[in-house]
């Protein structure tokens, strides 16, 4: 489709003008900017641009969904046109950082650290999913798939390697991102990962003897009289993120303090070996403390008062994402796999993906009503998005701007989010958070996940039909506005 250079001069009009552009680049499908002033965004006017097939602002950026392909060639123009432009992503997200409060600094270092390696996490929990499928008893057969063929026994058993990897070297993950955006190398990450996952050390899945019935004994180094436990850290969360912020802290001080000529002998080895021994003394136990604090705190609070939890957090889930405070739950997420095996939060997630979807879909045949046909494209293809994990189109171009659909998915959402915790319903690792994240759910529970599912279809859709009855007025508003 060819780019009307009169639709990218709309869009550059309706935002405020080339003076309100503080950086651009732009993505698969969309435009994103850091503007001066998101309040000189004329809403009504860009979304009427045949063009634009949404808009929506999020962590201080604000976004245009152009569509893939189309994007490219419209984000040439607007750069010739207001002569902002060729940055990189990184450059757009730091010039949208500057508006950030703390708060909102720390949940986007967080999304930073953690949203680059989602790709691993995620693969290995679909790849954990087709292991429960395959070793399952009685989910096709009385057996399972592997004692039914038992000549696929291996390949199941490589399959379960493959997806346990990520969950077990996390901290190598972690540590490399980590470095990263705390501005070191990330190799002495990966490396600070990796000796907090030493085979050699204790692991923390192993420490119950089960024939004696009583914790096994830790192995410990004496250190100057004090005795440090040798304890692996494989899985967890807080106790890297800790040590590579001190990681980086070191290299960046002795990197402006040691002569060029001895960086390459002195920096990294000084850097990694204080690091590594204060964590291997300090950090790690105290961090490990604090995860323990973390995570009982959630699993008591979904075990005593499931039902409250389940149905608070799928009802402030959505309105989190619009913040971009969801990104610290991930962190949270891991850090429950990593330290009791299953997470009670990711499954509501999943739910809250495929209502927002269900919900667009839901505004799509409001729109056919009212014969909007662009706004349609947009409702079909987000809703779908939604069904399938990726929920900002549907949440940000089609359910904000009506609101009622929106209302509609976070009401079901925190109602299947009670269904879940009364029954205490976890995911055993992160997966797509959509339709496809049943295979994610923890053997025992895709019954009731599958139930969950289908109020996540079926109710969100109703409710954004019965509620446009009583916002017909409003309605035709935007009609006429559009």
């Amino acid at each position: 489709m060819a780019v009307n250079r009169d639709d990218v001069r709309a869009i550059i009009e309706a935002i405020g003008g080339a003076e309100n552009v503080n950086a651009a680049t732009h993505c698969v499908t969309r435009l994103r900017l850091a503007l001066e002033d998101e309040s000189k965004v004329d809403k009504n006017k860009l979304d009427s641009i045949d063009l634009v097939k949404g808009s929506f602002a999020a962590n201080n950026q604000f976004q245009i969904v152009i569509g893939q392909g189309t994007v490219d060639e419209a984000f040439k123009i607007f750069e010739a046109e207001t002569g902002k432009g060729g940055g990189s992503k990184e450059e757009v997200k730091k010039a949208a950082a500057s508006k950030m409060n703390p708060l909102q600094r720390f949940v986007k270092m967080l999304g930073d650290i953690f949203i680059p390696i989602l790709p691993a996490i995620v693969t290995a929990g679909l790849l954990l999913g087709l292991n429960n499928i395959l070793t399952i008893e009685g989910l096709f057969f009385d057996e399972s798939v592997v004692q039914r063929f038992p000549g696929i026994e291996g390949i199941a058993s490589m399959i379960n390697f493959i997806a346990v990897a990520p969950f077990i070297f996390l901290p190598v993950l972690i540590g490399w991102s980590a470095m990263k955006v705390f501005g070191g190398n990330p190799l002495l990450g990966i490396a600070l990962g990796l000796l907090m996952c030493h085979p050699d050390l204790a692991s923390q899945y192993g420490l119950f003897d089960q024939e004696a019935g009583q914790l096994a004994e830790i192995p410990t180094w004496h250190v100057f009289g004090l005795e440090v436990q040798q304890l692996n850290y494989q899985g967890q969360v807080l106790p890297v993120l800790a040590a590579a912020w001190l990681l980086a802290k070191v290299e960046g001080f002795l990197n402006k303090r040691i002569h060029d000529m001895f960086k390459l002998l002195l920096v990294a080895p000084i850097s990694l070996l204080v690091v590594g021994i204060l964590t291997y003394m300090l950090i790690g136990p105290v961090t490990l403390w604090m995860s323990g604090i973390i995570s009982d705190s959630i699993v008591w609070l979904f075990e005593t008062a499931g039902v409250l939890g389940g149905a608070v957090y799928g009802l402030f889930y959505a309105p989190l994402v619009i913040t971009g405070l969801h990104h610290m739950f991930l962190a949270v997420d891991l850090q429950l796999i990593g330290t009791t095996g299953a997470t009670f939060l990711w499954p509501i997630l999943a739910i809250s993906n495929i209502a927002q979807g269900s919900a667009a879909f839901g505004a799509y045949v409001i729109y056919r009503r009212q014969k909007k046909k662009k706004e349609q494209g947009l409702a079909m293809t987000s809703g779908i998005s939604g069904w399938l994990g990726v929920t900002e189109p549907a949440m940000f171009g089609v359910n904000l701007p009506l609101k009622y659909p929106f209302i509609a998915a976070i009401i079901t959402t925190s109602i299947v989010g009670a269904l879940f915790g009364l029954n205490a319903l976890t995911a055993a690792s992160v997966g797509v958070g959509g339709v496809p994240g049943v295979i994610s759910i923890t053997r025992g529970f895709w019954g009731l996940f599958a139930i969950g599912m289908a109020i996540a279809i079926v109710v969100p859709f109703l409710l954004t039909l019965l509620f446009s009855r009583f916002v017909k007025e409003e309605a035709k508003e935007m009609v006429d506005v559009d």
